[in-house]
């Protein structure tokens, strides 16, 4: 099933909801903060990119439903304004203007998400429903793309794993850091398909010299995918899973075609990626600092199993029905309880990359 599809966040502005789970993403946004400011005023030439139209283009892609991707547009801004008066175009008769396109999945909350336009934003808004490792906008249409903590969401669940004949068949397990050598290297390679995908597509929208900015949720170079602390929460949540298949709450068989597109990548696994690709260049590659705001989540049970529950929520309804997902999230919680300790934050990173789109 494609992503697309399948992996909307919890929407609405209930006590389940992103909008009032993610303060671990907020976190991220917030940390990026002086490093993306710093690759704007370095790195973006206004001069060139608005030649020959005063409309500054930008893309969210993987916004969900707010208010994080209000928050990124504004530090976005806030930068690229500074950039525009350092070189000089307030004494010219071009008035910047921003337009705004906010992408996510076809099934996304668009609803809450233009509910909760910031009243007083100095943008055009527009919203642009799609997956984004396929094409969303008109060739060499975009000046700055952004996405934070989305990429690591796969286009589907690779195909070998569909094949209960396959040695991929990642039997009595949701995730893929603690399966099999066929299952890891499947999700590798649909890891890799997926990249090529997403460049190929931004290298065709975005203007030669435009940025890309991925805050990625991932985890250390040389650090294994069972040792990833993301990829450990996710990995506890799924014997939960199982749990409650063999006291009967749910299909044994469900649980085993059931399997979270997620893929926390390392920093060195990116930049291949990038470099294989050969449209953009790497203007930054950092790790960001961890706040106060993720570490209050990551030391919390019950907030990461909230967290987890509104960016999972809708995967695990539409495989297993709505009747089951206070116990399974409660059994959760609990579970974490029993080990404090299970996020080990040297295991788990979210870094920073600026690219910039080569000229052919």
């Amino acid at each position: 099933m494609a992503a697309d599809e399948a992996c909307p966040m919890k929407g609405g502005d209930g006590p389940n909801s992103y909008a009032k789970n993610s303060i671990y993403q907020k976190g991220a946004v917030d940390a990026a903060k002086e490093l993306l400011s710093k690759a704007i005023a370095e790195k973006l030439d206004l001069e060139i990119l608005l030649a020959s139209n005063s409309t500054f283009q930008i893309a969210d892609l993987g916004c969900s439903i707010g208010p994080n991707t209000f928050w990124a547009i504004e530090n976005i801004l806030e930068a690229v304004e500074l950039k525009y008066q350092i070189q000089g175009m307030k004494k010219s008769p071009i008035t910047l203007e921003f337009q705004v396109f906010f992408n996510d999945h076809t099934p996304n909350d668009f609803n809450m998400l233009f509910k909760s336009l910031p009243l007083n934003r100095q943008y055009y808004a527009a919203g642009v429903p799609g997956s984004f490792y396929g094409r969303l906008f008109p060739k060499a249409s975009l000046h700055f793309v952004h996405s934070s903590t989305a990429i690591h969401w796969l286009s589907r669940v690779p195909k070998d794993l569909a094949d209960r004949n396959s040695r991929s068949w990642n039997k009595g397990k949701i995730q893929f850091s603690h399966s099999s050598d066929e299952v890891i290297r499947a999700f590798e390679a649909q890891f890799s398909e997926d990249m090529e995908c997403f460049l190929n597509a931004r290298a065709q929208e975005i203007v030669y010299g435009g940025l890309v900015a991925l805050i990625v949720s991932g985890r250390p170079d040389g650090t294994p995918h069972s040792d990833s602390s993301l990829n450990v929460i996710y990995h506890l949540l799924g014997s939960c899973l199982m749990e409650m298949a063999r006291k009967g709450v749910v299909s044994e068989e469900k649980v085993d075609a059931f399997n979270i597109t997620m893929f926390y990548m390392s920093p060195q696994e990116l930049k291949a990626a990038v470099e294989l690709n050969g449209r953009f260049t790497i203007e930054c590659m950092e790790n960001l600092p961890r706040l106060s705001t993720i570490d209050n989540v990551t030391e919390s049970p019950q907030l990461i199993a909230s967290h987890v529950r509104a960016v999972t929520e809708v995967l695990f309804q539409q495989q297993f029905g709505d009747e089951i997902l206070d116990e399974l999230f409660d059994l959760y919680r609990t579970k974490l309880e029993e080990k404090p300790s299970i996020f080990d934050p040297t295991k788990a990173i979210n870094f920073l990359v600026v690219l910039k789109r080569q000229a052919n």
